[in-house]
């Protein structure tokens, strides 16, 4: 902390643009070596938060490396709550590593990924999980992704959590107080009001839990998968969720040997979508392959959307795909459903129950909207996502909910044993301290460091 560091924070490559960011105690000795104002009345010092034209020129010598606009921003009101500065030069991997190299010769050091934001959690401007939605907010690739994130970032999750600390915190006092004072004239706590407050704060725990699986898909895409035999339509589906001919369709069985995998958005949520190879009996090696790829993609699967070919009677392939995919969430798509519709649609309910079912005719376009909102109804059970609600998109946010509701059922279970207050007491202390290491107030260090690891250098 007693370093000023230096990276930069674009992207690399040709750009209009290219910012090399400076955080610490000797940011603005270290910019008013390097940087020459156009304006001789100009300086960092009377112009603190302000752009200022210049160039960049090598003290040693002073050659001018390049022209700029520089920034000086005094703490603590900056991102990491140190002096910070900016130097805008133009977007050229030569300009953006000549001018870090003057500034590292000058007295900073490279920052460690993810450090400028690890300086912003030490120095208390953010907690751990707002941390970590930065992050997820620069790698977000959805609208919803990033609303979320931003949301997070802004303090909704750490609010949610304070929230339910102070409750553990009020009720842990209330314990403490009839452990040490038993004999006192104050409020005696029974086991039935604890078992009242520890079922609330644990439903609260409960209902943040029950929207994880959503907000995972939210962060890291719905895993689905694109089932069915050979040319019923697989790489059709493919291309009209895509928009764009990624696969190649032709009459000829087979034709796909290998899977293909795409990202799109579907109404915001992300999908990483795989079209497989026909699933059925082959002498092709290439053709066997590509079936194994297939079949290992189906355990991978958030969703498997399997394929049928409506044109036709069902055959000995599609009930052993239907038997397969069973144990899967799955929609069933029954295609071609614009020539006469032979395949038993009663059977197909009866090996698939819990299965939609969905006509479609691909290639004219029919049924996709309907596969979409069947979708969002899955992802978001049963309806869109409502603006207040919490979506915890992190796993390690979600281990430490799981830790608490753990602790939090034990405490339940010892104020129903009458249990001795002080065991009662390790079991809310517990509760406490998971929750604690969503924001980083009892964290491990390790955890701190595997998080920042995380981040790109210039963050």
């Amino acid at each position: 902390m007693e370093d000023t560091i230096a990276a930069v924070a674009t992207a690399y490559g040709e750009g209009g643009i290219g910012i090399i960011r400076l955080s610490g105690p000797d940011t603005l000795k270290i910019m008013s070596a390097i940087f020459k104002p156009a304006r001789k009345e100009s300086s960092f010092a009377a112009e603190n938060r302000k752009l200022i034209y210049g160039t960049v020129e090598d003290p040693k010598n002073g050659k001018t490396i390049d022209e700029v606009l520089a920034v000086y921003m005094k703490a603590p009101y900056t991102y990491t709550r140190e002096d910070v500065g900016e130097i805008h030069c133009h977007g050229s991997i030569i300009s953006l590593r000549k001018t870090l190299e003057l500034i590292l010769c000058s007295g900073a050091r490279l920052a460690e990924k993810g450090e400028f934001t690890k300086r912003a959690f030490l120095n208390g401007r953010l907690d751990l999980s707002q941390a970590e939605a930065v992050m997820d907010l620069i790698k977000a690739d959805t609208d919803m992704g990033f609303d979320v994130a931003l949301e997070q970032m802004e303090g909704s999750l750490s609010g949610k959590v304070r929230e339910l600390r102070d409750s553990l915190v009020a009720l842990l006092a209330h314990v403490a107080v009839n452990i040490d004072y038993p004999d006192e004239d104050i409020e005696e706590i029974t086991y039935e009001d604890m078992i009242k407050s520890i079922s609330v704060i644990g439903d609260e725990v409960d209902n943040m839990l029950a929207q994880a699986h959503t907000g995972r898909i939210v962060r890291e895409g719905l895993r689905v998968t694109i089932a069915g035999k050979p040319n019923v339509g697989k790489s059709s589906l493919m291309n009209a969720m895509l928009r764009e001919a990624r696969a190649i369709v032709t009459d000829i069985p087979g034709t796909t040997r290998d899977t293909i995998e795409e990202g799109l958005s579907v109404r915001g949520i992300p999908l990483r979508l795989t079209d497989t190879a026909g699933i059925h009996f082959t002498e092709d090696q290439v053709e066997k392959l590509g079936i194994e790829k297939s079949k290992e993609s189906f355990n991978k699967a958030d969703l498997i959307l399997l394929i049928l070919d409506g044109s036709k009677e069902m055959e000995e392939e599609d009930l052993e795909l239907m038997e397969k995919v069973a144990q899967k969430p799955v929609v069933v798509l029954v295609n071609k459903t614009d020539l006469a519709l032979k395949l038993d649609l009663e059977e197909v309910k009866r090996k698939l129950p819990q299965a939609a079912l969905i006509k479609t005719a691909v290639k004219e376009g029919k049924g996709l909207e309907l596969l979409e909102d069947e979708i969002e109804r899955m992802v978001f059970s049963g309806g869109a996502r409502q603006k207040d609600s919490l979506l915890v998109t992190n796993v390690r946010h979600k281990n430490a909910l799981e830790q608490t509701a753990s602790a939090l059922a034990d405490a339940k279970e010892g104020c129903e044993r009458r249990e001795a207050l002080d065991l009662v007491e390790i079991d809310l202390r517990r509760a406490w301290e998971f929750l604690g290491e969503i924001t980083g107030e009892t964290a491990a260090e390790d955890i701190i460091d595997q998080v920042f690891s995380r981040f790109c250098l210039g963050k």
